[in-house]
């Protein structure tokens, strides 16, 4: 019964091959230009976005070694806040420079860990205007607290700015 099945319903040909299943380079998408043929960028990408966009803070404005961090920890003084807790302590370098701290206790995964310590540095760096009003410039640390994780920078921002505002006293 199955023969008779296969035989009536299951065709044994061999479908025909095809010429050419893709386009040749000739007959392409003419209307998608080539990467030397592409148009140039009008529009917000005009202004200098390199400029408007320097994210990093220059090395000098940055705490690098684990004996600068150690120093501000251990003879700075402590501000708790919601979102960071802060060290400062008068900076030698002669400007404010900041280290961030995000640790696997207080936050846990790394991603979360990363997106708590660029925060804390785009707080920072959006607060020199506020920064410039402190009389004697501070090395400061930032530790990041597991709360910083859900939210937006208006907040910690806000919080920063009043951390500075009371250092500024």
């Amino acid at each position: 019964m199955r023969d008779k099945y296969a035989e009536e319903n299951i065709s044994t040909e061999q479908p025909q091959a095809r010429q050419k299943a893709r386009l040749s380079s000739t007959h392409g998408d003419k209307e998608r230009p080539g990467r030397s043929k592409t148009p140039s960028s009008e529009g917000t990408q005009a202004i200098n976005g390199s400029a408007l966009l320097s994210f990093s803070l220059p090395k000098e404005a940055r705490l690098r070694t684990r004996a600068e961090f150690l120093r501000v920890y251990e003879q700075g003084r402590r501000i708790e806040g919601r979102f960071m807790t802060v060290f400062i302590l008068p900076s030698k370098a002669g400007r404010h420079r900041v280290g961030i701290t995000a640790t696997k206790k207080a936050i846990g995964k790394a991603h979360d860990r990363n997106r708590a310590k660029r925060l804390l540095r785009e707080c920072f760096r959006i607060s020199s205007a506020e920064l410039a009003e402190v009389k004697e410039p501070f090395d400061w640390v930032l530790n990041a607290r597991r709360s910083i994780i859900y939210q937006k920078l208006d907040k910690p921002l806000a919080e920063f700015r009043v951390l500075v505002a009371r250092v500024a006293k």
